[in-house]
């Protein structure tokens, strides 16, 4: 005769035994922001989604900057194996290779007319990912990539008095993005200081910079802008679409079962339509709130800006592929997409802009 009290403690047991197997698989995650980042908020979305497609067999822990190592280290970090994961934006490895600005910010649209969801377009059927996947192995790294978080477009930025073409422009000493973002505005005599998104208001405070970009009005507003600079440039070239992604130590990802290894694919891909959805009222909200409560004036962004900055950006596209072989192919992957798509996604959202700029003036 079995002991059924026995066996069903043993049943038990192996059940909880296997639970906790199930949930050994932590993939953590280091990102270059503070965990209290729109951006984390959004991370922690598409960890909610692994780990329920997972039945909690993956879940994941996000660690904010500095956690580990330092956020201009993740990229070594997660190759390494020191942490399973990283979080930031794909041109932040420029310096390690040069294709990863076409991938994180094209510098105006890759000059071919990509904005985000243009972008994404390229990325998803356009043979973008499978360019994407190829970026590690040409950087040298033991990393699978996934894009999570498109943003775009980034505003010009925030000044201490309205810019009436780009001489005044140049009078201002500017926080701009590192790499080719930044370069072209170098290269059109443009005073620009690199430095990390926290860095910000105490330099403005300080008098070490006059003029800023980060991104968009909800996070602009987070680092509190606003409290120095009242003068608001939303249309900006530098970065019409700018994508943050997670890197994934390679051992890691391939400890993973195909279940798990599909649900970071899904998760991810309804990361994409998630984040362009949240961004668009988040920063409707905050646009709001710094016109009606805090006294920002929105600008328009000179006219001269647009052909200086295009220029600049062409130069420093082509430059970058007649030394790249890989940058060459990426770019000219998302110039012969543009040559199909661009013309009827430009002319779609002509009139869809003036559909919504319409009824914006009526809110005046």
């Amino acid at each position: 005769m079995f002991n059924l009290k026995i066996v069903a403690t043993g049943v038990a047991v192996l059940a909880l035994t296997a639970s906790a197997a199930m949930a050994e698989k932590v993939l953590r995650i280091q990102s270059v922001l503070p965990n209290t980042a729109d951006e984390v908020f959004m991370l922690n979305e598409f960890g909610k989604d692994v780990a329920a497609l997972t039945g909690g067999s993956l879940t994941i822990e996000v660690l904010p900057a500095g956690a580990v190592v330092g956020p201009r280290d993740i990229m070594d970090a997660v190759d390494a194996g020191l942490v399973e994961g990283g979080f930031a934006w794909t041109h932040y490895w420029g310096g390690k290779h040069v294709a990863a600005n076409l991938f994180g910010a094209p510098v105006a649209g890759a000059g071919v007319g990509l904005d985000n969801i243009a972008f994404l377009s390229w990325f998803q059927y356009g043979g973008g990912k499978e360019l994407y996947d190829r970026l590690w192995d040409e950087m040298g790294v033991n990393v699978k990539g996934f894009m999570l978080q498109p943003v775009g477009p980034e505003a010009l930025g925030w000044f201490p008095e309205p810019i009436k073409n780009m001489d005044d422009f140049r009078a201002m000493r500017f926080r701009a993005p590192p790499g080719m973002v930044g370069a072209a505005y170098a290269d059109i005599g443009v005073p620009a200081v690199a430095m990390g998104g926290g860095d910000i208001l105490p330099a403005l405070e300080k008098g070490t910079i006059d003029a800023a970009e980060w991104c968009c009005p909800k996070p602009d507003s987070v680092f509190g802008f606003q409290k120095v600079l009242k003068h608001y440039y939303l249309q900006g070239l530098h970065q019409v679409t700018v994508n943050a992604d997670m890197y994934v130590n390679g051992d890691f990802y391939n400890s993973l079962s195909e279940t798990e290894q599909k649900a970071l694919e899904v998760a991810a891909n309804a990361s994409l339509s998630k984040s362009l959805s949240y961004r668009i009222f988040e920063n409707g909200k905050a646009l709001k709130d710094l016109t009606d409560n805090h006294g920002v004036i929105l600008e328009d962004t000179p006219a001269d800006y647009f052909t200086e900055y295009s220029a600049a950006a062409a130069k420093a596209l082509q430059a970058a592929a007649d030394e790249n072989e890989f940058f060459a192919e990426v770019w000219a992957s998302q110039r012969a997409f543009a040559e199909v798509a661009v013309p009827f996604w430009s002319g779609a959202q002509t009139s869809n802009a003036s559909l919504g700029r319409a009824f914006a003036d009526t809110l005046k």
